[in-house]
C-alpha cells in the first residue's frame, strides 16, 4: 500500500531558505518546481521545503537528520554560523548542547545523542546519532 514516507516543511520565503539550506546546512536542491524544493539525502531519503502563507509552531520537531558522528556534524554546522538551542531536560544529561537521549528503537541502538536548532523558517529540525 504505501510505498514511501517524506517530509514537508513550510516555508514563507523559499529563496531564504533556500540560501539558508545551502550556506548553513551544505544541501543543494535535487529538484524545484513552483513553490517548492526537493531535498535528497545520502541514504535516498528526501524532504521538501514548500511556500506557504503559515509559519511553524517551531514547539516540536518536525524533521531529524541522522548522523555517524555527532561533534564533527556539529562543529561544521556551528562554522557555518548555526546556533544550536540549549535544553535543560530534567533526568537528561546535556553537555554542550548535545543531549544524551536514553532508549531508542531497537532496530537504531540503545540510546541517541541529540542536538536542535530551527532553521530560518522557524521549524524546529534535529540531529540525532543513534547509540
Amino acid at each position: 500500500m504505501f510505498t514511501g514516507c517524506a517530509t514537508r516543511l513550510p516555508a514563507q520565503d523559499l529563496d531564504r531558505a533556500r540560501a539558508w539550506y545551502r550556506d548553513v546546512l551544505g544541501l543543494e536542491p535535487a529538484e524545484e518546481r513552483p513553490g517548492g524544493i526537493l531535498y535528497r539525502l545520502a541514504d535516498g531519503s528526501a524532504f521538501a521545503l514548500f511556500a506557504s502563507s503559515g509559519r511553524a509552531s517551531g514547539e516540536h520537531t518536525q524533521m531529524g537528520f541522522e548522523v555517524e558522528d555527532l561533534e564533527a556534524a556539529v562543529a561544521e554546522l556551528r562554522g557555518r554560523g548555526l546556533e544550536l538551542l540549549t535544553f535543560d531536560v530534567p533526568g537528561f544529561e546535556v553537555r554542550d548542547s548535545i543531549v544524551e537521549v536514553p532508549g531508542n528503537y531497537p532496530s537504531k541502538g540503545v540510546g541517541e545523542r541529540a542536538v536542535w536548532f530551527r532553521d530560518c523558517e522557524g521549524n524546529l529540525l534535529g540531529i540525532g546519532q543513534p547509540v
